[in-house]
């Protein structure tokens, strides 16, 4: 479960993390575009397609991120945060085209194998790759942990996977030379395999968002014990969450006893509405006040709503 943060927060994290993605980016085209002119490696051709895209998938994000932190409006009561996982649907596509470019040319490179050339400009590229998209990684993670971005989390789901293709490079740059030439292509072709596993899980968690999946089951059952906890609350029932970009939606029946009147009942419903903003800080939360005693059994959607 995310550690709980400001909207402010949130907007400044997010912005921060897009920079970092574009500025890595950028500095590994440069680099990687040398050693694939010095070594002629397809393998250091497939990475540097691969940053090439990641460069253009942070422009998606950066976009998507501004319009997504925009409050709500008149046309967009819910607001506009399904943006994000629009990104991530955009991430994806841009991620399975790079798969079928690199495809194609390590199957020229299979049937017509040559040995790279510089190999050490090659394999010290890679290591200053390795490092600066293992410190781009752990902010995202920082970020991913304080915002529950879906832009952030599909952005850095991509360079976790480009840390293994780095490494894959390397040994493909030195069994090329020490070994068969053919290492290079086929090393070529498990990374392709990589990079599409890799857009299936973001496409399927942007659908999951965009299809108003509900909250994981921890969070779910936090919001029951929470709306619960209230001494004057007799039960809860109807459960409805959903996720839109960094901002969660709630929504519950509370049962309370019959006698209460109505400002009262808003009064209790008022606190428990305030413990979940504690707890989910920016969510939208709805709450509707039932009389315990005409309370019927409801549908069986999950074990916690019982």
């Amino acid at each position: 479960m995310q550690v709980a943060a400001t909207p402010e927060h949130t907007a400044r994290l997010l912005r921060l993390a897009i920079y970092a993605s574009v500025g890595t980016a950028s500095a590994l085209i440069l680099a990687k575009v040398i050693a694939w002119l010095w070594t002629d490696s397809v393998s250091l051709l497939a990475s540097l397609v691969d940053s090439t895209l990641d460069v253009a998938a942070s422009l998606i994000n950066l976009m998507a991120v501004r319009h997504a932190l925009q409050p709500a409006d008149a046309q967009h009561r819910f607001g506009h945060g399904k943006a994000e996982s629009l990104a991530g649907l955009g991430q994806a596509t841009f991620i399975a085209g790079s798969a079928g470019f690199i495809f194609l040319q390590a199957i020229g490179h299979l049937f017509h194998p040559q040995v790279p050339q510089a190999i050490d400009i090659g394999i010290g590229v890679m290591c200053f790759s390795i490092l600066a998209t293992l410190a781009l990684v752990i902010f995202q993670h920082h970020v991913v942990r304080e915002t529950g971005s879906t832009a952030i989390k599909a952005d850095s789901l991509h360079y976790k996977t480009d840390l293994l293709m780095n490494f894959s490079v390397i040994a493909a740059l030195l069994l090329s030379v020490f070994g068969w030439p053919g290492f290079d292509p086929l090393i070529a072709m498990g990374i392709v395999a990589f990079i599409l596993h890799s857009a299936w899980e973001i496409a399927q968690e942007a659908i999951q968002h965009l299809m108003d999946h509900e909250l994981p089951q921890e969070e779910r059952v936090r919001i029951r014990e929470l709306a619960c906890s209230h001494p004057k609350v007799r039960g809860m029932h109807d459960l409805r969450t959903r996720r839109s970009g960094t901002t969660n939606f709630i929504q519950l029946h509370l049962e309370m006893d019959d006698n209460l009147t109505l400002i009262r009942a808003h009064e209790i419903a008022d606190k428990v509405e305030a413990m979940l903003l504690e707890a989910f800080p920016g969510a939208e939360v709805i709450i509707h006040e039932d009389p315990a005693s005409l309370i019927e059994p409801q549908p069986n959607f999950a074990v916690e709503d019982q």
